[in-house]
């Protein structure tokens, strides 16, 4: 993706390096998204957990309190990345809400890279990225990129990372419009399977809306950017995760939807560049 001399964000927070209170510094947040897929879904997985664990144990790097971690060359570069496609979802979703008769709240970028404390709690970089309603702030471990590639064999990619910056972007639209708070309303009272309709729903508005965004910013693409796109998102669909750690597919836990789910909603905002298009809620729950 076309980025270097352009804009950067105001709105970023660089975290990365500093020490977390004595905790660790853990690459990437698939970890924890493994280790709750195997606790929920697994029976007697008591010792798949131990040998997860260990293996993070032998690949996490220490931090003692009070210190911090020098950046290196690649660490900046990706950090400068990031913070670039935030600046694009700020002009793209700025000039969308002024064309709709809205003002964009916009939000703030953190970047961690140990431990963090957000308006939604205490998080480690095993969080992996998400987004923060308290607070209007997505959290981000860029090593969470290398995970997806190496563990759930995603493209990798420029692209794959901007793509998970305007999904999580996309929950924070979410939150302006007040879907967030609507679904959250509506889980109250549901069945565990009912819940996790809801949660798709939402998660894969929000791929339609990282769709959007690639819509209004092809001038930047270059080409298979979009397939590094897909890639990320077929890799980190719940039927991809749940085969890889338990060899069978349970829908009825999906929260996030299926890669073939996830593929055909960021195509759809892709392809239309529509944001009146991404009535998951409509087509899913019927």
């Amino acid at each position: 993706m076309k980025w270097i001399g352009n804009r950067k964000s105001d709105n970023v927070e660089d975290r990365r390096g500093m020490s977390g209170g004595g905790k660790t510094i853990v690459g990437g947040g698939v970890i924890a998204i493994i280790l709750f897929l195997v606790k929920t879904f697994m029976p007697d997985s008591a010792p798949l957990i131990d040998n997860i664990q260990q293996q993070v144990q032998q690949n996490q790097t220490a931090v003692p309190e009070g210190t911090s971690k020098e950046l290196t060359p690649e660490q900046i570069e990706m950090g400068d990345f990031a913070s670039t496609i935030f600046a694009y979802t700020e002009d793209t979703w700025g000039q969308l809400f002024q064309k709709n008769g809205m003002d964009y709240e916009q939000p703030k970028l953190v970047l961690f890279s140990d431990a963090v404390e957000t308006a939604c709690g205490s998080a480690t970089s095993q969080s992996g990225p998400f987004y923060c309603p308290g607070d209007h702030k997505v959290y981000f471990d860029l090593e969470f990129m290398k995970e997806l590639k190496t563990r759930f064999g995603a493209e990798g990619g420029d692209f794959a990372t901007a793509y998970v910056i305007a999904h999580e972007v996309g929950h924070h639209i979410q939150t302006l419009m007040g879907t967030s708070a609507k679904v959250r309303q509506l889980q109250q009272g549901k069945s565990e399977a009912e819940a996790n309709k809801l949660s798709v729903c939402l998660e894969l508005q929000a791929d339609f809306y990282a769709g959007v965004w690639a819509k209004y910013n092809q001038k930047y693409l270059e080409e298979g950017d979009i397939e590094e796109a897909l890639s990320a998102a077929n890799a980190v669909g719940d039927d991809a995760i749940q085969s890889k750690m338990q060899g069978h597919v349970n829908q009825e836990t999906f929260t996030h939807g299926s890669s073939a789910q996830r593929i055909y909603w960021f195509k759809k905002g892709y392809e239309t560049g529509d944001i009146n298009q991404g009535d998951t809620f409509s087509a899913l729950l019927k």
